[in-house]
């Protein structure tokens, strides 16, 4: 890491030491050999933090920590920069005009669930585990098997499945999207109905082999249906625009050295990874 990088970042005044801001980059994502990228998100979002402290204090913003469950509770930080965001970002929330336009323009975003009728067949074996590939090879001999009979499906469930259903031939029954992990929904969205998967589904719980025996697709959700979810996706953009331009005039009016910041209106309020998460930790806690 360079000389630049390593250097303390200043705020209205305030010293961020290099130490601190090191440590936070460990939270942030980068690509390899590419520490500078970490460097400048921890930077910029301790320089951010700080400008929201500063302000509770303009604002005489008082500490009243709450209980986030889970045994645990806001610091007196995260309960004045609460205290800022709720004094600060008060955005219009969605009108029913608003609300029509967006599911009018989105329909293939507010659709009922859809609903799968599958079996399976699990070799049991974590990723990364030395049985992951001896899974795989067993699979692919089953798979083999299958082709030549289809049949069979349910005498090889119960004889080689890891899963509870293996006891009913693999069947899981009436399923919907969500119940299963994100790979496997993928197969359920696209396999032919009575055919099985030609390949081997990996997931974090082992290697599957997937039968669809029914699918049927969500219709698409009435406007009034949709509604709450509607509500829910615009006050979120409203939200995230009010935020922005608090962020954006918090740094437009500071004087910071040490770190540079985005340009072209390019919102810091992205930074928002590892412990220092001014913005994004504050919203999770009031929604």
């Amino acid at each position: 890491m360079g000389a630049a990088m390593q250097s303390d970042v200043g705020v209205n005044g305030v010293t961020i030491p290099a130490a601190r801001i090191a440590a936070e980059a460990q939270m942030h994502p980068a690509p390899p050999g590419k520490p500078g990228i970490a460097w400048r998100a921890a930077a910029r979002a301790l320089a951010l933090r700080e400008l929201l402290l500063q302000e509770a204090g303009r604002l005489g913003v008082e500490a009243s920590p709450r209980d986030l469950g889970g045994g645990r509770r806001e610091t007196d930080e995260e309960a004045l920069i609460r205290g800022v965001i709720e004094a600060r970002l008060k955005p219009e929330p969605p009108d029913e005009a608003a609300c029509r336009a967006f599911h009018a323009a989105h329909p293939e975003r507010f659709r009922a669930p859809n609903l799968y009728e599958a079996a399976h067949i699990l070799l049991a074996a974590r990723p990364g585990a030395p049985e992951r590939a001896a899974a795989h090879e067993a699979a692919r001999a089953l798979l083999a098997e299958l082709a030549e009979s289809p049949e069979s499906f349910d005498r090889l469930a119960r004889s080689h499945s890891s899963c509870p259903s293996g006891e009913a031939g693999g069947r899981l029954g009436q399923i919907t999207d969500g119940d299963t992990v994100p790979e496997f929904e993928r197969i359920l969205a696209t396999v032919p109905v009575g055919t099985i998967a030609p390949e081997p589904v990996e997931t974090r719980y082992g290697v599957h082999i997937v039968r669809l025996d029914a699918r049927a697709i969500g219709a698409p959700l009435t406007f009034e249906a949709a509604l709450p979810r509607i509500r829910e996706i615009l006050e979120r953009r409203a939200w995230a625009l009010s935020a922005n331009a608090l962020t954006e005039r918090l740094i437009g009016t500071a004087q910071i050295t040490g770190v540079d910041w985005p340009r072209n209106g390019e919102a810091p309020a992205s930074y928002t990874g590892g412990s220092a998460r001014p913005l994004g930790a504050t919203r999770a806690n009031t929604l």
